[in-house]
C-alpha cells in the first residue's frame, strides 16, 4: 500500500538535512562560548522570564545565586510546582527525550552526572545527527569583548558553523562605536563624513574577511525609519549596503525589538513592538541590488512582510522569531507565507542560545512544516495537480535552507525537480 501524503511529507521533511541559517551559536573551538547543558537549557531567557512571574524569591535573589542554583529554581518552579506546557519547557522536555533521558525519572543532580560524562567534540556530533543538521550560522560581534579575542587569536573553524557578522552597536550606538573603533586603529570620527563611512567600510571588510561571514545582520527598534536624518539612516546608506554590494552579501534586518522593556530581568527583559516596514519598502526600492533578509519580531508585521516581498524579489522574509515561536504563530505564518510566495521564503532559524535546543526546536518545526506542507499539497490535489516525491523533495530542500543559499548568492532558483 502507497504512502498517505502526510507520511509521504513527513518522510523527506525528516530526512532532509538543515541549514539553520541563523543561531547563537559559537563554533566548537571557541570553548566556553558554545553554551550546552541542562543547568544552560534551564536558565535560558525564554524559562527565566516564565519563570520570574513565580518564583519564591526576588530577581535580585536570583541574579546573585550560582548558575546551577538558577537552574534548581526554574526547574522547581516551571517542571515541579507547575506542568511544562509553554513552548519552552516542552522544549526542554523534548531535548532531553532526544537524548534518552526520562526528565519524570530523572532528578536534577542525575541530569547533571549524564552530562558531566559527556566528551564535548562527541557530544556536537550527537546533537547535529540527532537533529539532522547540515550547518549551524553563528552570530558573530566584533564588539563583543569576549568573543573578539578568540577571532585574534586564530582557531581551526569547524566547517558545519558558518559566521555571519552582527553589527549592532555600529548602527544603533554610533557615538560609542566610534571612539571604540579609533582605539583599533580606524580613523573615524563621530561626524559622518566621506572619510570617516570609508573606514567603517573597511572595518566591514576586514572582519567579513576575518571571519569568512555569510552576511552581516541588525536587531532593530521599532522606531527605526528609512530615509530619515540620522546616524542609523546614514551609516546603513553610506557604509553598509555598499560594503554587502561590494561584497556580494545580504544584509538581514531583525526588525522590531524594544530593548530593556524591563532591565531587572536582563537578557529576559526585552519586548516587542510593531515596526514600520514602511522603511524596509523604502529600502528595498532604493537599493534593488541589494539583498534583504527580514525577519519581524510582531505578529501585527507579518503580513504586509509577505506582501512587500510580492513585490521586491530583493526580499527574503525568513524564521518565526523569539516571541512568534510558538507552534500556533509558526503554522499561521508559515502557512500564509506558502499561500502568498510559494517556497521563496525560509520559514524557520532555531535562533538557539543553547546547542541542546537545536533538538528541539528543529524537532518541532519539522512537524509543524509537515502538517502545513501536507495541507497544501493535499488541496493542490484537489484541484488536479498531484505532486510527486521528486517534487516534495525539491520544495523542502529549499525551504529547509537551498533557497537562502541560493538567495545568498543571488542565483535564480531551478524549477526543474529531477
Amino acid at each position: 500500500m502507497a504512502d498517505s501524503l502526510p507520511a509521504r511529507v513527513s518522510r523527506i521533511v525528516q530526512a532532509t538535512p538543515v541549514h539553520d541559517i541563523h543561531t547563537h551559536l559559537y563554533d566548537p573551538a571557541q570553548g566556553e562560548l558554545l553554551l550546552w547543558g541542562i543547568d544552560e537549557l534551564l536558565v535560558y531567557h525564554y524559562l527565566v522570564s516564565e519563570a520570574s512571574r513565580q518564583m519564591e524569591i526576588s530577581l535580585e535573589h536570583f541574579w546573585s545565586a550560582t548558575r546551577q542554583e538558577q537552574a534548581d529554581w526554574v526547574w522547581k518552579t516551571l517542571f515541579i510546582d507547575h506542568s511544562p506546557v509553554s513552548e519552552a519547557c516542552r522544549g526542554v522536555v523534548t531535548t532531553l527525550n532526544q537524548l534518552g533521558l526520562d526528565p519524570r525519572n530523572n532528578d536534577l543532580p542525575r541530569l547533571r552526572t549524564w552530562y558531566a560524562a559527556q566528551k564535548p567534540d562527541r557530544f556536537i556530533d550527537l546533537v547535529m545527527e540527532k537533529a539532522n543538521l547540515a550547518s549551524i550560522c553563528m552570530t558573530n560581534s566584533p564588539f563583543d569583548p569576549v568573543e573578539r579575542p578568540t577571532w585574534d587569536r586564530g582557531f581551526t573553524r569547524d566547517p558545519r558553523f558558518v559566521a555571519a557578522l552582527r553589527i549592532d552597536p555600529l548602527l544603533v550606538a554610533w557615538p560609542e562605536t566610534s571612539d571604540w573603533l579609533r582605539t583599533q586603529g580606524y580613523a573615524v570620527t563621530r561626524d559622518l563624513n566621506p572619510q570617516t563611512l570609508g573606514e567603517v567600510r573597511r572595518f566591514l571588510a576586514d572582519w567579513t574577511a576575518r571571519i569568512d561571514s555569510r552576511y552581516c545582520m541588525v536587531s532593530l527598534p521599532p522606531s527605526f525609519a528609512w530615509p530619515a536624518d540620522s546616524d542609523i539612516a546614514r551609516l546603513i546608506e553610506g557604509a553598509v549596503l555598499p560594503h554587502c554590494r561590494d561584497h556580494g552579501q545580504a544584509f538581514a534586518l531583525m526588525m522590531g525589538v524594544k530593548r530593556a522593556v524591563n532591565p531587572r530581568l536582563r537578557m529576559a527583559g526585552d519586548g516587542v513592538g510593531c515596526a514600520d516596514l514602511g522603511a524596509l519598502q523604502a529600502l528595498c526600492a532604493a537599493h534593488p541590488e541589494n539583498r534583504f533578509l527580514v525577519t519581524c519580531l510582531a505578529r501585527e508585521n507579518q503580513h504586509e512582510l509577505v506582501v512587500l516581498a510580492r513585490k521586491f524579489p530583493n526580499l527574503h522574509p525568513f524564521g518565526c522569531w523569539w516571541f512568534t515561536n510558538t507552534p500556533q504563530l509558526i503554522r499561521e505564518i508559515t502557512t500564509m507565507r506558502l499561500e502568498l510566495l510559494g517556497t521563496s521564503f525560509t520559514p524557520q532559524h532555531s535562533d538557539a542560545r543553547v546547542l541542546d535546543q537545536v533538538l528541539y526546536k528543529w524537532q518541532h518545526s519539522r512537524a509543524l512544516l509537515t502538517e502545513v506542507l501536507s495541507e497544501k499539497y493535499a488541496a493542490v490535489a484537489a484541484a488536479g495537480w498531484a505532486v510527486t516525491d521528486a517534487e516534495i523533495q525539491r520544495d523542502v530542500s529549499e525551504l529547509l535552507g537551498g533557497g537562502f543559499q541560493r538567495f545568498l548568492s543571488g542565483a535564480r532558483v531551478s524549477a526543474d525537480p529531477r
